[in-house]
C-alpha cells in the first residue's frame, strides 16, 4: 500500500485556492464594472446648474433676428404678451424632426411653434369659440403665415376641439392672472407695436385646463408655409390631466387691423387710402393714459373671408396688418 506523499496531501486544497481566488477576483472586477458605469452614468448626466446655464444660452440664441420667406422676424422679450387672433396645427409633416430648441417634435404631445417669443416660452392658449383653455410649452417657430398667431402641436389642437376644423380663433397671454375674466378689455401697444404703429386688440378670459378628450377620428388639413397635406389620424397618448374646466364665452367678431395711431390724422388718412379695400373703421382705445387711434376693416365672421382681407390690405401697402378678434 504506498502513503501518499506531502505533495499528493496539498495538490488538491492548492487547486481549491486557486479556483477560489479567481472567483473572488471575478466578482471583485464585476463589481468594480458596475461601479464605474454608475459613476460614468452620473457623470455624463448635466448638474442642475449647467441645465440652467444651457437652457439660457438656448433662450438667448433664440432672441436672434432671423429671415423666413423674405420676411424678417425680430425674437423679443414681452413678459406682458397677451393677443387674440387665428391659430393653426401642425402635425405628422414635421413629426420626428427637430424643433427652433433643438428637441424632437411629437404631434402627439402638447407644445406650440411662436414666431418672436424667447424659446422656451410656457403660454396659455385660450379657444374663444369654445371656452376651452391649455397651457402650452414653446418650442419652435412659426406659423410661416400670414394671419396666424401659433401654430399648436396636432394633440394641442385636439385638446382645444379645433383639430378637424383646422384652424381657430383664439387668445394667447403670457403669465395670465388668476383675476381675469371674459370681460372685453382695450388692447395694450407693446413697444415693437409703437415702433410699427400696429396693435392688436386683445380679449380676457379666465384660466381654465382641459382634460383629453376622447379619440377624434377623422383626417384634417396641416395649414404651414410648406403645401398642405392630409394627415391620418393618429392615436390620442392618454395623460395625468386636471379636472375638467370650461368657461362660456360670447360671439366673436375678426377685423383686418391695418394699423395704430396717436395721430388721428394719419389713422384719417389710411382709411382713405382702405377705402376701396373694404368696409374701413377708425376706433378710439385708451391706453396706460395714451389716446390710439385703431383702422380696421371689418367685422368679419368667417375666416377665409378675413384671410382673403388680409392679403387685400397687405396689397394696399400695409406691411404690419393683422387679423385680430374681439
Amino acid at each position: 500500500m504506498t502513503r501518499p506523499t506531502t505533495v499528493g496531501l496539498f495538490r488538491l486544497p492548492v487547486a481549491l485556492l486557486v479556483v477560489v481566488g479567481l472567483g473572488l477576483s471575478a466578482c471583485t472586477e464585476a463589481k468594480l464594472a458596475v461601479h464605474m458605469a454608475k459613476k460614468a452614468n452620473q457623470t455624463s448626466q448635466p448638474s442642475a446648474g449647467e441645465r440652467r446655464i444651457n437652457a439660457e444660452r438656448v433662450r438667448q440664441a433664440s432672441l436672434r433676428p432671423y429671415t423666413i420667406n423674405g420676411v424678417r422676424y425680430f425674437p423679443e422679450e414681452d413678459p406682458d404678451y397677451d393677443e387674440t387672433g387665428l391659430a393653426s396645427w401642425y402635425g405628422e409633416q414635421f413629426h420626428g424632426r427637430p424643433t427652433a430648441t433643438g428637441e424632437i417634435f411629437d404631434m402627439n404631445r402638447v407644445s406650440a411653434a411662436h414666431k418672436t417669443l424667447p424659446l422656451p416660452a410656457t403660454v396659455e392658449v385660450t379657444n374663444l369659440e369654445n371656452g376651452r383653455v391649455l397651457t402650452v410649452r414653446v418650442n419652435d417657430r412659426g406659423p410661416f403665415v400670414r394671419g396666424r398667431i401659433i401654430d399648436l402641436s396636432r394633440r394641442a389642437a385636439q385638446l382645444l376641439g379645433f383639430e378637424k376644423q383646422g384652424v381657430a380663433r383664439v387668445r394667447v397671454r403670457l403669465n395670465p392672472s388668476e383675476a381675469d375674466d371674459f370681460v372685453m378689455r382695450p388692447a395694450k401697444i407693446t413697444t415693437a407695436e409703437q415702433k410699427s404703429v400696429t396693435a392688436a386688440p386683445r380679449s380676457s378670459v379666465k384660466v381654465a385646463a382641459l382634460p383629453p378628450p376622447g379619440d377624434q377620428p377623422g383626417t384634417a388639413a396641416v395649414e404651414k408655409s410648406t403645401p398642405q397635406v392630409k394627415v391620418p389620424a393618429a392615436p390620442v397618448v392618454r395623460r395625468s390631466a386636471v379636472p375638467p374646466v370650461t368657461r362660456p364665452v360670447g360671439a366673436t367678431r375678426l377685423f383686418v387691423q391695418a394699423g395704430a395711431f396717436t395721430s388721428y390724422e394719419n389713422a384719417l388718412r389710411l382709411k382713405s387710402r382702405l377705402s376701396g379695400v373694404g368696409d374701413t373703421q377708425i376706433s378710439h382705445v385708451l391706453i396706460n393714459g395714451r389716446d390710439w387711434f385703431r383702422v380696421r376693416v371689418g367685422p368679419m365672421d368667417d375666416v377665409a373671408i378675413a384671410d382673403r382681407m388680409l392679403e387685400s390690405v397687405l396689397a394696399s401697402g400695409s406691411d404690419d396688418a393683422r387679423i385680430i378678434v374681439e
